[in-house]
């Protein structure tokens, strides 16, 4: 028997023992799960049929992959479709979004926008840019904001360093803004150079005293750095309103600690509202505090749900003159991003930007206010038609947060809340983050600003506006139950401003 018989009798004999070695483990793991499925009792399916009853909690974890790539149509999913997330994966990556033979949105839905195209549109040469928007002229140092479309807040602790990076340097390259989010100034937020909205939130992290309270000198440090160009105070974010949040003692590394001025290894509270803030005297006595301190435009961050109070603020700044007033107001909207939240209340809690936006708008226009506090608008603005949509609501900027996310590579994976996100956005565990390559992904940054511009501004040419802040609320009509559309200005003018009396309950939940 010669050596090549002998060797692969040899193997056909391992691979045999191997394989009843295996089969013998199999059918002891099957009694072994058997064994203990039938004599639990806390999951009743398991319980009755035990070992096949574990495949259904399985199969519920993968229905939501499976759906994304192989059932659900490209209008379907949510949050955010198919066809939205693939639009902003081929701008920025400069690909053609050219589609063929027809739209596949249904345009008959309640709701949707549709954009009234005039029988002149402009030629290409008679359009201009988007003018700058000046906010805080009555600050020492007013900021002038040149493009449509910026990154909204997300803090360095819930995206990962590399994508910070890589959104710092992709603005920068882009022309746009970078809202920090509530975590802090990282370094990450100013290696790039870009223009830097520093957020404060409730627990003022990177601005807060040992007590949790406003650290005036600290705020004057971070303004007083040339990136930083204004300050917005959080009151509420889309996705959670009116609840606060728990950064837990495991994510608290020294690096965090350091950024957020917590102590290392300690869970952290921040509070469901500024401590400081419990009414409108309280909240502009706030805003003016913070921007005599810093030197900068300040506005704040909120969500709408009762809405009275605006009116409200009105009257206080009308008593206290116009200087008073918030030099911006960010409104999100109840279908804002997080990367975890309650779901009572990402799902049932805030207006929808779509009915706050216009009403916010109307409000400050019914009161005079319109031109001093400037409005910038959040909520799933991802798309050109929803960025154009918003210009013509009211707004003088917009910011996105997940449109950027997808621009360096997020893929709805859903999983930003447990530190596993396969793309290494919303992930702090190194081999995660490697796929993710700041250099590569800022030029993704820049091309989607670079994409957003250009269709929003086919859209503003379309109706006859010279540019996206040229829309005004005519030029786009509203789909209704009935099917017919209505210019967006006529629903505006049909809505009767409320007596004090019919909005009085539910300014304040607690009174």
């Amino acid at each position: 028997m010669n050596f090549f018989t002998r060797f692969t009798m040899n193997g056909i004999e391992f691979l045999s023992t191997l394989f009843v070695f295996a089969v013998g483990f199999g059918v002891l793991a099957i009694i072994a799960m058997y064994l203990i499925d039938s004599s639990q009792s806390k999951d009743a399916v398991r319980h009755n049929y035990p070992v096949v009853g574990r495949f259904r909690e399985l199969f519920t974890r993968l229905g939501e992959f499976f759906r994304q790539y192989f059932f659900a149509l490209d209008r379907e999913e949510m949050p955010f479709n198919r066809a939205e997330r693939d639009w902003i994966y081929k701008s920025s990556k400069g690909g053609n979004n050219t589609q063929p033979f027809g739209s596949t949105r249904n345009l008959n839905l309640v709701g949707t926008p549709i954009f009234v195209n005039c029988p002149f549109p402009r030629l290409d040469e008679e359009a201009s840019d988007p003018p700058p928007v000046e906010f805080g002229p009555h600050t020492p140092h007013p900021y002038l904001v040149s493009s449509i479309i910026n990154v909204s807040a997300m803090s360095f602790g819930s995206l990962s360093k590399p994508a910070v990076q890589a959104l710092s340097r992709g603005a920068a390259l882009a022309g746009c803004y970078l809202n920090t989010g509530e975590g802090g100034l990282a370094p990450y937020h100013l290696e790039g150079n870009c223009d830097v909205i520093f957020q404060m939130g409730t627990a003022k992290y990177g601005v807060r005293n040992d007590a949790g309270g406003l650290d005036d000198e600290k705020l004057k440090e971070i303004a007083a750095k040339p990136q930083v160009k204004m300050i917005e105070v959080k009151l509420a974010q889309g996705a959670k309103p009116g609840k606060g949040g728990i950064l837990p003692a495991a994510k608290v590394n020294r690096e965090i600690a350091k950024i957020r001025g917590i102590p290392v290894g300690k869970a952290s509270i921040s509070p469901n509202r500024h401590p400081e803030i419990d009414n409108i005297d309280e909240l502009l006595d706030f805003i003016e505090h913070v921007r005599s301190v810093s030197k900068l435009p300040t506005g704040f961050k909120t969500v709408l749900g009762a809405y009275g109070w605006l009116d409200e603020l009105c009257d206080a700044i009308e008593r206290r003159g116009v200087e008073a007033a918030p030099d911006f107001i960010t409104l999100d909207g109840g279908e804002g991003g997080t990367g975890a939240a309650p779901m009572s209340l990402m799902d049932n809690v805030g207006l929808p930007i779509k009915s706050a936006l216009p009403m916010l708008a109307d409000i400050l226009e019914r009161r005079g206010l319109r031109n001093r506090i400037k409005i910038i608008a959040a909520g799933k603005l991802v798309t050109p038609a929803e960025v154009a949509w918003a210009y013509c609501a009211g707004a003088d900027v917009v910011n996105t947060a997940r449109g950027f996310m997808f621009s360096i590579g997020c893929i709805q994976a859903l999983r930003c809340h447990t530190n596993n996100c396969p793309t290494g956005v919303t992930t702090h565990k190194k081999s995660l983050q490697s796929g993710l390559d700041p250099k590569l992904k800022s030029k993704r940054v820049s091309k989607y600003v670079e994409k957003m511009r250009k269709d929003v501004a086919m859209i503003a040419h379309s109706c006859g506006a010279a540019h996206a802040r040229n829309l005004k609320s005519f030029h786009v009509r509203i789909v209704q139950d009935d099917g017919s559309s209505v210019p967006l200005d006529e629903l505006l003018a049909r809505r009767r401003p409320l007596a004090p009396h019919e909005y009085a309950q539910g300014n304040r939940a607690k009174d």
